[in-house]
């Protein structure tokens, strides 16, 4: 009861999340025979985890691609394609943000790259300001469902899944979601009377930005073709990615500078120091919610509502997403995954499954307050206030429901790309 009170508290009054993990779990050691050797070797062994080397490596290759403007030949190549339909440069905010996400695995840092560039863009074509931070916010949350994905890591490692599973797990789904994403922009598109490309299409045109882009388009098929056909592991293919987004921004581009790479790994540690502090406390925290026999008590309590694995599902759901909105995501995977992984056992439910419904009512957190990471930087993007870009940001999120609703009720979207690699 001590522990839980405690840690409820901390939650409340806005302890940082590292040491709400930690203050509850030293309490209740402190009151058990348990030696305090304990602590420092959980610390470490949290930490300890070769697949988590991948997350620091993948920003790190987003941001040195963003500051080699990669984005600017993705996004042209993109409204050639599509950027003649109602609404098209909305579409392509999407279709960009979609593609970039196979680079960052970053949501904010997805919104942020395309944002930049596509926000203005539709202003100059008279597009709604909040629309338009809202398109790039809901387009940037396609950076934690499409591989690669730093929440899918740090899933796997928990749930002791294949991280390569997930990530193709994800694939299909993150293109539903940005299908219904790309409706919604056609509906408003057509509604609104945005205008569209007036330039007409030309294959030449089309060849010409793929052949100048080549080098950045190619990056997200050699990062995923690599891990699908078994090159490399997940891990090795975000060492890849740096190594790649280098060759293309010092030797290709020539814009790249080591002030750039400089800032690129400062910005990557600020990110990775804090998430290195939540998963030591996170596996310290993990041991006493056992002792506790927490997961045990949830799992009963979720049970007496129905013993349909879908009705439970949804249930699990609805609570993730509330907690999402004002919880951060990978925080959010870390200390909710040690508790739903005993009640997926008793209801049957894939864990690859339940890691993709997972993350995506995460990417909802995303997009809502008070948290609303993705909203932030649309924000500051379009200098509106977060009132404003909320509002315009409903019809996605409804958006999202629905697409959910389907992953749900329909898990073969989300298995048979894993099942099918397995048995090729």
């Amino acid at each position: 009861m001590l522990f839980t009170a405690t840690f409820i508290f901390c939650l409340f009054i806005g302890v940082p999340i590292f040491a709400t993990l930690g203050i509850p779990a030293v309490i209740e050691l402190l009151r058990s025979p348990i030696p305090l050797v304990t602590l420092s070797q959980n610390l470490f062994t949290g930490v300890d985890q070769f697949p988590l080397l991948a997350i620091p490596c993948f920003i790190l290759a987003g941001g040195i691609m963003i500051r080699s403007e990669i984005t600017n030949e993705i996004i042209e190549v993109m409204n050639i394609l599509v950027g003649k339909i109602p609404g098209g440069l909305a579409v392509v905010t999407v279709f960009s943000c979609m593609f970039f996400a196979a680079i960052s695995g970053s949501g904010p840092g997805t919104t942020a790259a395309i944002g930049s560039i596509m926000i203005p863009a539709m202003l100059r074509k008279g597009y709604q300001v909040d629309f338009a931070g809202a398109v790039s916010a809901s387009g940037g949350a396609l950076g934690v469902i499409i591989p690669p994905s730093n929440p899918m890591i740090v899933y796997g490692v928990l749930a002791n899944v294949s991280i390569a599973d997930l990530f193709i797990a994800g694939v299909v789904p993150g293109m539903l979601l940005g299908l219904a994403m790309i409706a919604v922009c056609l509906f408003t598109g057509i509604t609104k009377g945005y205008a569209a490309d007036q330039e007409p299409f030309s294959i030449r045109r089309l060849l010409r930005a793929i052949n100048r882009g080549k080098f950045s388009i190619f990056m997200p098929f050699l990062i995923l073709g690599g891990i699908y056909l078994g090159i490399f592991t997940p891990t090795e293919a975000s060492v890849v990615a740096v190594l790649y987004a280098l060759f293309v921004g010092f030797v290709v581009k020539r814009i790249f500078t080591f002030k750039a790479f400089w800032d690129s790994l400062s910005e990557t540690s600020l990110i990775c120091g804090g998430l290195v502090l939540i998963m030591g406390t996170a596996m310290f925290f993990g041991r006493f919610l056992a002792l506790e026999q927490v997961p045990q008590k949830i799992a009963n309590i979720i049970l007496s509502i129905s013993k349909d694995p879908t009705i439970l599902l949804i249930v699990i759901t609805l609570f993730l997403m509330a907690i999402g909105t004002f919880m951060e995501t990978l925080s959010t995977v870390i200390i909710l995954t040690p508790i739903f992984l005993p009640i997926l056992k008793i209801l049957g439910i894939n864990p690859i499954h339940f890691g993709i419904i997972f993350v995506v009512t995460n990417e909802i957190g995303f997009l809502t307050p008070p948290l609303g990471v993705n909203l932030f930087v649309a924000c500051g993007l379009t200098k509106r206030t977060l009132e404003q870009i909320s509002i315009k940001m409903i019809p996605f999120i409804i958006a999202i429901c629905i697409t959910l609703l389907i992953l749900i009720y329909f898990p073969k979207i989300t298995l048979f790309l894993p099942e099918l690699m397995r048995g090729r």
